[in-house]
């Protein structure tokens, strides 16, 4: 269980960083320049893809584990 906690920490930063950008919000100033903060998309996006290729090698590790465990 303690192998999926990273995983699991990762994927809820990453929707904090997706509820914060919606919180925040963007907008267009007086001289047509967009304000947004764009950093927060790409940080959930990233904490996101690393969060489900540790979850399934944690997975794959798991199978495979358990498979060698019933062959012995």
């Amino acid at each position: 269980m303690k192998k999926m906690m990273g995983p699991a920490v990762l994927i809820l930063c990453a929707l904090i960083c997706r509820i914060v950008y919606n919180i925040i919000g963007s907008e267009v100033l007086a001289d047509g320049t967009l304000v947004e903060p764009f950093y927060l998309v790409a940080i959930g996006s990233l904490l996101t893809l690393i969060g489900l290729i540790w979850f399934m090698l944690n997975m794959i590790l798991f199978v495979i584990n358990k498979f060698k465990s019933e062959v012995a």
